[in-house]
Formats: structure tokens, sequence, C-alpha cells
């Protein structure tokens, strides 16, 4: 086993660690559209933010990018595929944390950076040092811990894992760029959202908007909230090893099960406790693995 890997573009890093501390921090934004049923505020998140997308390749002067985009074929099809991955994704985390199953969200984000580094070992071929097999070690023994406890709702778990593992390989290997890619997939998710506010309006419980002032503010700040940390995501997981996005996923359910304990009042036992323990051992070992590489121009230099 080859004890090198690339180095770290600290840029896109930062990037990701944007992403994901955004992500990390939504069941505190969710508490404001706590009324709003699941499935209508997943529409409302794509309709909020197809406008914002959109102004945003706009003013960029993106928009010959996004045609040429949409003639290639397989670019199209792989977004699609992307797109139904992230709705997925949405609607299980939004249903789990208003459902009361924070814990269940959390485990299934721990699960995720362990998906994420086997695809990046099956797929893509990625390696990984010594230590940062060590570090994946230790952090695998303290998800399994945390997953004894949590067996009843372990299908959400593995829902939202497999879904935003798969989204971010295809959106690393796609041939389009960040913000490009995240309009047409809003796009594509639009026609379904709307289809089921205008069911919502007509023949269901009536739509949320227009309810009271703050609610409709709230629900528009959906937009910002989903794009963003998708945007920083997509451009660190196209300069990032996949390996290594995947192991920063450990800090987005970290933040998620901090607030289970502080705001939802969630209840940690001993093994919970050492699991802790285990991953966040293993996250600054392999993260310390990463940086102690050297910048891509300190490496050029070298060669």
């Amino acid at each position: 086993m080859r004890d090198e890997s690339p180095p770290v573009d600290r840029g896109a890093l930062a990037c990701v660690l944007f992403a994901h501390a955004i992500w990390g921090s939504l069941p505190l934004y969710l508490l404001l559209v706590h009324s709003v049923p699941p499935v209508e505020f997943v529409a409302w998140r794509i309709i909020m933010s197809l406008p914002f997308c959109f102004a945003i390749v706009w003013f960029r002067g993106m928009m010959p990018e996004f045609r040429a985009m949409l003639r290639s074929r397989k670019v199209v099809l792989t977004l699609v595929s992307t797109s139904a991955a992230i709705g997925i994704n949405w609607l299980s985390y939004v249903w789990a944390i208003q459902s009361g199953h924070v814990y269940a969200a959390s485990i299934g984000y721990y699960i995720l950076p362990l998906v994420m580094m086997v695809l990046a070992y099956v797929v893509l071929g990625e390696r990984m040092t010594r230590r940062q097999w060590f570090a994946a070690s230790l952090a695998a023994l303290g998800v399994m811990a945390l997953m004894g406890g949590s067996l009843n709702n372990l299908w959400v778990s593995l829902l939202l894992a497999t879904s935003f593992a798969f989204y971010g390989l295809m959106r690393k290997t796609v041939a389009a760029g960040a913000m490009v890619g995240l309009a047409l997939e809003t796009l594509l998710l639009a026609p379904i959202a709307l289809g089921i506010l205008i069911w919502y309006a007509a023949a269901g419980p009536g739509i949320s908007m227009g309810s009271n002032w703050a609610l409709n503010g709230a629900i528009v700040m959906s937009a910002p909230m989903t794009a963003l940390p998708l945007l920083l995501f997509a451009v660190a997981a196209r300069r990032l090893p996949y390996s290594l996005m995947g192991f920063l996923q450990f800090l987005p359910p970290s933040i998620i099960f901090l607030l289970g304990l502080t705001v939802f009042g969630e209840k940690m036992d001993v093994s919970q406790l050492i699991s802790f323990a285990l991953i966040w051992t293993a996250a600054a070992l392999f993260v310390r693995e990463m940086l102690r590489r050297p910048k891509p121009s300190e490496a050029a230099s070298k060669a």
C-alpha cells in the first residue's frame, strides 16, 4: 500500500468546511418552518432555489456554459440522476428532523463518510495512506457503536447516507461546472415541485406560504440555505480527493448530534460518548495526514 497522497487544495477545503457548517446548523433553521409539511417544504426549497441559481448564472456570464451543457446528452442524463438523488436526500432529511428523528439523521451522516470512502476506493481508484486507513478503521468502529442503538430507524440513516454519497460521486465525475450544474438540477426538479404545490393549494390541505410574514421569510430563506452549501460542495468535490470529502462529512452530523443534545433534548449515553471519541480521534488523524502534504505550488516546485 503506498504511503503517498496528492496535495490538498486549501481553498477547496475551506469551501467544503463552510458547506458542512451550514448543513450542520440546518436543524436550527428547520425549527422556523416546523409547521410546513416535509414534502411541501422540499417543494418550496426547489422553487425558491431556481431563481436564486439562475440569477447567479446570469450575473456571472455563465449562460453560454449552461446552453453548452444542455447540448450534452450524457451530462443532462447524469444531472437527472443527481437531481433525483438530492431530492430524495432533502425529503428524507426534512422528514427525519420534523418527525423527531434527529439522532437517526445524524447517524445517516456518520455512515455517509464511510460510504464515500468506499466509493472513492472502488469507483475512482483513490488510495489512502496507512495512517488514513487506520483513521478510517477507528471511525468505522465508532459508527458501528452508534448504529447499534438506532436499529429501528436505520433505514432512514442508510437512505440519507447512500443518496448523498452517490450524489457527490456523480457531481465529481460529471463534466458540468458547480453553479450551472446546480441550476440545471433545480430546473429539472422544478416541475415536480410545482405540481406538489399546486396539489397542496387545490386538493390538499393548502399551502403554508402566505399564512404569516415570519413563515414567508423563512421559506424564502430556503433558497440560499439550499443552494449555497451545494454550490460550495460541488466546487470542492471537483478539486479534492473524494476520500477526503468523505471524511470531512463527519462534521455536519457532529453538529447535528450536539444540537440534538442541547436544543432538541436528546440524551447521550456512555456508548455514544465512546463513539464520538473514536470518530473525532479518527477525523483528527485523517485531516492531519492530508494537511501535512505539500500545497500544489510546493509540490510542483519540488517536481
